[in-house]
Formats: C-alpha cells, structure tokens, sequence
C-alpha cells in the first residue's frame, strides 16, 4: 500500500520504540510513556531496556523516578505482568485489566490455602501496620507473627490497588520489594477515575502509539483481554484507525491515521541499526504475531515455552542472534551466538555493543566470546530464557 514495506515497518516502530540512534533520548518516563511502560517481572530488565534506548543512562535515573519523583510506578496489569508505568496511565492500566489481574491474584492465594476471611482480615492488619512506612515481607511477617503465605497477600493487595511495591535499594539486581500503601505513596492517583470500558479504549489506543501497525489478534494478546472487549475499544477509536495490509505478513493490521503518513515517508538510508535487547523487552513481547521481526526457524531460540523472549540481537529490528552475560568475580564476559549470517560492519557493532552493555551491568571491562551454536529454549529447564548461553558450545 503506497510504499509500505515490512521494512519500513519495522524502522517505524524501531524508532517509535526508541531503539534507532537518531530516536533515543534520555528522558526515562518519556521512554516509558512512549513504549507503554517498562517490563518488570524481572529486576535487571526495566534498567537494561533503558540502556538500549537512551544516550547516556545511568541506573539512578529509573530509581531516582520510581522512589524520589515518584513519576513512575510498578503494578502488575497487561497479561499479568509486572510493568513500570508513568504514574498518569496506572489508573488507566489497572482499571483496564483489574478484573483478569485481581482473578489471577485470588487462585494464587487460595491455592496457597489463605481462604477469603484470612485474606479480610490480615489485609486490614497490614494496611494498619504500614500505615506512614514501608516494610519487607519478612519484616511484616516478624510483626504479624503469622504462618500464612504473605507473598500471596500482598500480591493481591497490590492488585487491588490497596499496597505498591518499591524496591529495597540495595542493588538494582536485588528484587527484594517493600511494600507501602498505595494511597500515600500516590497520593494524587485516583484508581477509580476511569470503567473498565475507557480504560481499555484508552489502553489500545496507547498500543497502537507504541506498537502499530499491529493486528487485532496482537492487541488481544499483549492485553490478554478477551476479542470482544477489544472490539468494542477498537469501535470507540474507529474514526481514529485505519487498516493496511502487510506484505509477507498475514492478517490485517490496524493503524492510527495519525501515524500513517509518517509510515509512508520512513525512508531507509542503509545504515544498519544494531540493537541488544534484554530478556522480556517491549519490543520483543508486543505481538503475537513474530514474524514480523524473527525467521521462525529461529523461534525455539528466542521464546521458550511460555513465550518469554530471551536476551535478543536484532538488525533492523530482525532477529539475528542471542546475547548473555555471565558474571564472574575474575572476568565477567558477554557471549554471542548468531543464528544468521551478519557483514563483518555488522559483526563489528554486535561486539561493541556487547562490551558496552556488559559493562554497564558488570561496572567493569569485560569479555567478548562468540559461541558456534545453543541449545533450544524449550529443551531447557523453565527460567532458562534468563542465561540462555550457559550451556552454549563453542
């Protein structure tokens, strides 16, 4: 359609997503605001999506907006995931997803045998414990001096919007999250300002400012809401939208107007753009649909079972490879495998860039080793997406 390539595609949403050179900034919430928050199941994660999309980051900025600022905040909503939203689209995101989140929440914690009266009545003790503070699990549970599952309470509390979770501060590679009430810790967010219904027009019109073109079906996923919800959002923003078919891709994919001339005058200057993505980065968990980004003979090397994208190389937002970094008290290293052939330019930016990353987790000169070959992800034990080149060959 007028020009309309899949590689324009994807540089449109590369720079969308901040990951060209010319597209990165330094501004954290901005980055958050325009990628739909930060992915935060894992600790390193937030930090290193940052890294890959500004300038000159440095870990105390996300901190300084989480715990200082308070500009961003963490709760769990699309999919059941744990995000870093800016704190303007919390009320929205949670309103959206709540139901799912809260259902989710609620299994976890009768499975672990807390029945509907506990969770009444150690829930208001907490809130009465922590009320001008902030405490650990453990620390509660000294306090508590009970032999429930605190975890699942407090997971739920959190969902409900009653707690939020801030983080120790001892290091940012330690997730050991403390916990406050949510309504002094915000004391200016209303959860209750939007329905559901607004919530999820809202929520999906942000998507698509961050991920379209996308197709219905990618929507649906990333919210994990159900197709008749997001229909009803897609209606309400209808004037809005327009759609466009892909070549080599399937389906049929759902655009703002406002971005569609912008899609059309993406021109490519041949420069290739190199990215290392970390393991459950935005970019990578925005679609069902992957092929647009990875050859899917790659795909069992990228995604596990559960679909967790590992540590990512791309090419112009293509899928060419995996990275990992291994500590180590005598010499930490970044290893590399190529699942496609690359140029010797290309092969030259995947090894700077892999010393600078390496660095910036380590804080210290490390090794580069490319290995010949991995095994796959759904081979391995669950969780293996996090070091997926611990068993690699040489």
């Amino acid at each position: 359609m007028n020009g309309i390539t899949l590689n324009k595609v994807n540089h449109f949403i590369l720079r969308k997503q901040h990951l060209t050179d010319d597209a990165k900034v330094d501004d954290v919430v901005q980055i958050a605001r325009d990628i739909t928050g930060l992915h935060a199941t894992g600790v390193k994660e937030p930090y290193l999506a940052l890294f890959a999309r500004t300038r000159n980051f440095a870990k105390e900025q996300l901190d300084g907006e989480l715990y200082l600022k308070r500009t961003l905040g963490r709760i769990r909503c699309m999919r059941g995931t744990l995000y870093i939203l800016p704190k303007e689209m919390i009320p929205i995101a949670h309103a959206a997803t709540r139901g799912m989140v809260e259902k989710l929440s609620r299994r976890y914690a009768e499975f672990r045998g807390i029945s509907e009266m506990d969770y009444l009545d150690v829930s208001k003790s907490i809130l009465s414990l922590l009320k001008g503070g902030e405490m650990s699990v453990s620390e509660i549970k000294t306090e508590l001096n009970t032999r429930l599952n605190l975890s699942a309470v407090l997971n739920l509390m959190c969902d409900q919007g009653l707690l939020v979770r801030i983080q120790a501060g001892k290091s940012w590679k330690v997730g050991n999250y403390r916990y406050t009430p949510f309504r002094e810790f915000f004391t200016d967010i209303n959860l209750t300002q939007f329905s559901e219904l607004e919530a999820v027009t809202l929520l999906v019109k942000q998507y698509l400012s961050s991920f379209g073109p996308a197709t219905e079906g990618d929507i649906t996923w990333w919210l994990r809401l159900n197709k008749t919800k997001v229909r009803e959002a897609l209606d309400r923003i209808k004037d809005n939208v327009t759609r466009l078919d892909i070549p080599n891709l399937k389906g049929e994919f759902i655009v703002l107007r406002s971005d569609l001339n912008l899609l059309r005058e993406v021109e490519l200057t041949g420069k290739p753009t190199v990215n290392l993505l970390p393991t459950l980065d935005p970019y990578l968990m925005g679609y069902k649909q992957r092929e647009r980004y990875l050859d899917y003979k790659h795909y069992d090397k990228t995604f596990d079972r559960s679909g967790n994208a590992t540590s990512t190389i791309l090419v112009d937002g293509r899928t060419v490879g995996v990275w990992d970094f291994l500590d180590s008290d005598v010499e930490p290293e970044v290893k590399v495998c190529l699942l496609e052939e690359v140029t010797e330019e290309i092969l030259q930016q995947i090894y700077s860039k892999a010393l600078e990353i390496g660095k910036f987790i380590s804080g210290t000169e490390v090794k580069f080793r490319k290995v010949s070959s991995m095994v796959s992800l759904r081979e391995m034990p669950a969780g293996a997406f996090m070091s997926p080149l611990k068993n690699s060959q040489e």
